[in-house]
Order: structure tokens, then sequence, then C-alpha cells
């Protein structure tokens, strides 16, 4: 079966771009001053923001969370798989080991903007340490604050996100 083409021919007049900027025009501002009809008689509502906010998805992918034990140590052991699997090369982890040879993160960062927040660095985690969070409102004044040390990482107080499940595919 041979793939057909067509060969398109350009006008042979000058085709006139402030006509098409005017239909344009015209076409929104149609859009602008006609009234949403889905079939029921519908209103257009505006959120207000700080008050209203949106439902996220429990899957939602926002700002990252770093658990703790009991006594205020963090639960990460350092053992380096989540700055390896990082396709955004956006976790700084430098490792120690204390004098009973427990591993611990003597700095451990996430910087923000780098991050694609796709969620690998909480699914490689062996002790459940690191999280994506459900936080999405973090505005900051410098570009220095999105580098999330690891007191800060510590003190997020927002809920995680749940992750897709294999075994769940609808995520039901």
């Amino acid at each position: 079966m041979a793939a057909k083409t067509r060969v398109m021919k350009r006008p042979e007049r000058k085709s006139s771009y402030v006509r098409a900027t005017l239909q344009g025009m015209a076409l929104t501002f149609r859009h602008l001053v006609s009234t949403v009809t889905t079939g029921e008689a519908a209103t257009i509502k505006t959120m207000q923001y700080p008050e209203e906010k949106w439902a996220l998805s429990p899957r939602w992918r926002g700002t990252h969370i770093m658990e703790q034990h009991e006594d205020g140590r963090p639960k990460c052991v350092a053992c380096g798989l989540c700055p390896t699997i990082c396709p955004a090369n956006c976790i700084r982890l430098v490792p120690g080991e204390d004098d009973m040879g427990n591993r611990y993160p003597i700095v451990y960062e996430i910087d923000e903007f780098r991050c694609i927040f796709c969620g690998m660095c909480q699914e490689v985690c062996p002790v459940e340490a690191i999280h994506v969070g459900n936080h999405y409102e973090n505005g900051e004044y410098s570009r220095d604050n999105f580098v999330y040390d690891l007191d800060r990482l510590m003190k997020q107080t927002h809920p995680s996100t749940l992750l897709w499940d294999p075994s769940d595919p609808a995520g039901e």
C-alpha cells in the first residue's frame, strides 16, 4: 500500500495578517462575553486561593520529608542509593559513622530547583527514610532557600504522598 502524497499550493494573492488578527480577536472576544453552557446552567467560579485550595491527588509529589526516630535522629542510614538513583542529580549526601558502627548522614541536601519530583529516592530507600510529600506551596525569596538541608527536611510536617503501587495499577 503506497503512501499518498498531497501537494499543497500557496495562495495566489497576498494574505492579510491584519484580517487574520482581527478574526482571532473577534473569536476571543466572543468567548470572553459568552456564557459557559454544558447542557445545564453552569456557573463560572473563581477560587479564592488562600482560603480555598484544590484537592490534590493522593499521589501528588511535592516537597521532600525526612523521617526520624523517636529520639530525633534522622532515619537515614547514608547508604547512598538515593543520590545514585536520582536522575536530576539533586541530592548531596556525605555519610558518616559513629563509634558504634552506625551510619548516619553528616550532610544531606536536596536542591528543589533541580529536583523533578519523580519519587525514585523514596522508592529506592531501604529504610523508608525519605518521602515525597504533598506540599506544593514552596515559594521563597532567595534561590538559596530551595536547597533543603537535613534539619529542614526533618521539620517538614505535611503528609507524604502515595506513590504508584505495581500491584494496584488503577490506584484504587
